[in-house]
């Protein structure tokens, strides 16, 4: 298990908040989520890779993860 972290450009509102929020959750091994909007930070527990995260993130609309 490790932990990741991320600056996530591209959020502008709380549904942005939650749709990144749940498509890194539904990634098999995820343990743990945490998307700050003001900071556009999202904090990963899991066992997933940096890959996994920022596909998920692009999944979840218009957004970019980029580890920070």
């Amino acid at each position: 298990m490790q932990t990741l972290d991320f600056t996530v450009t591209g959020m502008t509102c709380q549904h942005c908040v939650a749709s990144v929020t749940e498509e890194v959750t539904e990634l098999a091994g995820v343990t743990e989520v945490d998307v700050d909007l003001a900071s556009g930070r999202l904090h990963v527990v899991g066992d997933v890779t940096a890959e996994q995260v920022q596909a998920a993130v692009a999944e979840a609309g218009s957004y970019t993860a980029q580890p920070a």
